[in-house]
């Protein structure tokens, strides 16, 4: 498709490190209406079909062989047709972008309709929320070790860099959301309700 998409709907990527707010603001999309797509979900299926439990351990292995198998770029190769396909129904968000590679691939697909927005946390704040989670709680030595093989062997960083809009998320869940909703009112066409028009890169904080 080259960048030339089949409709004019709207793809916003939420990329960042583990613990900074990408579920949260993804599930709030959603909860407006969005169609969702999550790269974990694969991951997922993966572990299922073989049997293996939910670990810290088991979801980065999956991770880091699925993509030294089948190239840096597997798992948008693999969901490329379902985000289309969502796009075909509405504006949609994707949860948990990693590589540079799928990055790329993205851009060379759907360059003209998506936006990267990344929400970044301080790290200790990071790490304090991944401990104290509900459910795959990592104490701060997994949550360190988590995020060197993210950005070592998955390419995670360069999504980050990039990133057409950033939202700190230092503060509360409430907060955060109402940064995300700011910054799809004034800068990401997306439904009716909120203002049509991109503008340059700026902070969802402001």
């Amino acid at each position: 498709m080259n960048g030339n998409p089949t409709n004019d709907n709207t793809l916003v990527m939420i990329v960042g490190m583990c613990g900074a707010g990408k579920s949260l603001v993804s599930e709030h999309l959603k909860r407006k209406g969005w169609q969702m797509i999550r790269f974990g979900e694969i991951t997922v299926h993966e572990l299922n079909a073989r049997g293996l439990p939910h670990t810290e351990a088991n979801e980065r292995a999956i991770r880091e062989e699925l993509r030294r198998v089948q190239g840096s770029d597997a798992y948008a190769k693999q969901l490329l047709p379902k985000i289309k396909e969502a796009l075909e129904m509405g504006p949609t968000v994707i949860d948990g972008l990693y590589s540079w590679s799928e990055y790329k691939l993205l851009r060379r697909n759907l360059k003209n309709q998506m936006y990267v927005v990344a929400v970044i946390a301080s790290r200790y704040i990071r790490y304090e929320r991944l401990a104290h989670r509900p459910i795959r709680r990592l104490s701060p030595e997994e949550a360190e070790l988590r995020d060197f093989a993210e950005i070592e062997k998955l390419e995670k960083g360069g999504p980050i860099a990039v990133a057409d809009y950033v939202i700190l998320n230092d503060g509360s869940k409430e907060e955060l959301l109402r940064s995300i909703d700011r910054l799809l009112f004034t800068c990401i066409p997306a439904r009716p309700e909120y203002k049509y028009g991109r503008k340059g890169r700026r902070s969802g904080n402001e």
